[in-house]
This record gives C-alpha cells, sequence and structure tokens, in this order.
C-alpha cells in the first residue's frame, strides 16, 4: 500500500458524476460511523444490553461496520483498487471487515435458532463468554487467514482469495436456507409459547436478524453475481477503482444499513443510544422535550 502525499483521488472532478461520487462517499462514511458508532456506544455503556447475547452479536458487527465507515473514506475519496494486481491498495484489510460481519451474521442466526428450538440447552451452554469467544473467532479467522494470503507469493494469494471467495459463497447459500429456516421454525415455536418478556425478547431479535440478514444478502447479491460471472467467463463488471465500484459500493453500504435496522427493531437498544449518546449531542432538543412535558 502506498502510503504518501502523491495518491490521487478517486475522481478528477472532470463531469458532475464525479462530484456526486465524491460527495456521496463522505456523506456514507460519515453516516455510517456516527449510526454505527452510536450503536456500539449504546450497547458498551448499558449494562442491561450487554448481558444478553443478541447484543454482543450486534456490538460485533457495529465494530465492524464503524472501521467499514472509517475505511471509505480510503476506498471511496482515493485511487484505490483492490486485488490482483492492486493499486494503492490495503492488502484487502480494509475490504475484510465485511468479511468479520459475514461470520457474524451466520453465528448470530446459529444462535438465534438454538434460542428458539432449544432454549434449556441455549440457556445452559451458550453463555456470554461463548458468544464473546465466538465474536472474537470472527476476527482471528478472517484477519489470520488474510495474513497468510499477504504472506505468500502472489500466485499463491490469488488461489487463497479464490478459495476465500469460494467459502463465502458457500457461507452466503448458507445464510439465506438459515433465514427461511429461522422464519419458518421461529414463527410455529412463538405461536406456541405463553405471551412473557422471554417471548417478546425472541420474536424482536427474530425480527431485527431476519431483516438484517435478507437486507444484507440483497446489498451484497450484486457483488456475489459479478464475483461468479467473473470466476467462470472471466467476463463480468469492471470498474475503474472501488470509488465506482458500484458493487463494492453496494455491500458496503451494511453498514449503515445495518445498525439502522438494530435501532429500528429494538425499542431497548433505541432508548439505549439515545440516552448514552445523541441526548448529549442534541442538548437542546433535549431541553424542547423537557418543556413541551
Amino acid at each position: 500500500m502506498l502510503l504518501n502525499a502523491t495518491i490521487p483521488l478517486s475522481v478528477d472532478f472532470s463531469s458532475p458524476e464525479d462530484f456526486f461520487i465524491f460527495i456521496f462517499h463522505i456523506l456514507f462514511a460519515t453516516s455510517a460511523v456516527l449510526v454505527a458508532g452510536s450503536v456500539v456506544v449504546g450497547i458498551s455503556s448499558t449494562r442491561s444490553l450487554r448481558g444478553q447475547n443478541r447484543f454482543i452479536f450486534m456490538l460485533n458487527t457495529s465494530i465492524s461496520d464503524t472501521l467499514t465507515g472509517f475505511s471509505v473514506y480510503y476506498l471511496g475519496l482515493f485511487d484505490v483498487q483492490e486485488g490482483y494486481p492492486s493499486r494503492n491498495g490495503t492488502y484487502y484489510i480494509l475490504p475484510s471487515f465485511l468479511g468479520v460481519n459475514v461470520l457474524t451474521f451466520l453465528f448470530a442466526q446459529f444462535d438465534r435458532y438454538f434460542a428458539v428450538c432449544h432454549p434449556f440447552m441455549y440457556s445452559r451452554y451458550i453463555t456470554r463468554s461463548v458468544v464473546t469467544g465466538i465474536c472474537a473467532l470472527c476476527w482471528i479467522y478472517t484477519y489470520s487467514i488474510l495474513t497468510v494470503q499477504n504472506m505468500v507469493p502472489v500466485s499463491k494469494a490469488a488461489q487463497i482469495n479464490a478459495f476465500g471467495v469460494l467459502t463465502l459463497q458457500i457461507i452466503v447459500l448458507t445464510k439465506l436456507l438459515m433465514t427461511i429456516k429461522l422464519y419458518i421454525i421461529a414463527r410455529s415455536h412463538l405461536a406456541r409459547e405463553a405471551p412473557s418478556v422471554e417471548r417478546d425478547n425472541k420474536k424482536e431479535s427474530l425480527r431485527i436478524i431476519v431483516f438484517v440478514v435478507i437486507f444484507f444478502l440483497a446489498l451484497w447479491c450484486p457483488s456475489f453475481v459479478n464475483i461468479i460471472v467473473r470466476q467462470f467467463t472471466k467476463n463480468g463488471l469492471k470498474f475503474r477503482n472501488e470509488a465506482t465500484n458500484v458493487c463494492a459500493i453496494l455491500a458496503r453500504l451494511n453498514a449503515l444499513v445495518t445498525p439502522t435496522l438494530y435501532i429500528w427493531g429494538s425499542p431497548a437498544l433505541r432508548a439505549a443510544v439515545w440516552g448514552t449518546v445523541w441526548r448529549r449531542v442534541c442538548p437542546g432538543r433535549r431541553a424542547r422535550s423537557e418543556h413541551l412535558v
């Protein structure tokens, strides 16, 4: 990766589209950092949330989403092309934040499946320490593979990258099947449970994970299809750099969409984010609300 002042910007501002692309990446990066970062602070600062497994998974993905937002300040504003060969690349360090999220979502789906279908076994074996270890494993696995990939010759690195893409495709397919299975099974299980706070928590967490995965797959699908086409036909879409790569931009949009869905779907998280972050940032609004009361 070239780290000096000679790295050109992602666009040359020769057309109105260039200005739009540049401004879009600034707004997107800032929004992702603010929203995902708010979720990180809200969960980290609220003991009742930190004690629930589902919020630990949310915290893990939100940390990754916050870092993804910061990465856009480089990937979106400068002339960067990841790959083999790369141009001003980061050795896939920044794009790999999405890989952490893919693994985390997969484990979160299994977590919700066992919580609903096998509640006794879940409460006995799936502790907060286990979930924290799983989240740490997502980071360790992703960046261990990346470290090996960056230490071997380019030809071997390309092979490892191709294997990683194949693994990712299998994971994405598994996520899709798990989402369908979760929806069908959870719907029947929850319908048989008596109304309770625990039932409401399960229903809320399932709704969040299903919506998050659906949006994740929808936004990642164009990149997924393009990768498959380029692997098997050597055609597919090619872009000037990461800033103009529509498929990569859609995939990175998850860094904003996912924490937004968390806040939308969980009243407890929404209250925590408001109480720990935005109420302090917007004192004027707080004063007006108190005045109206």
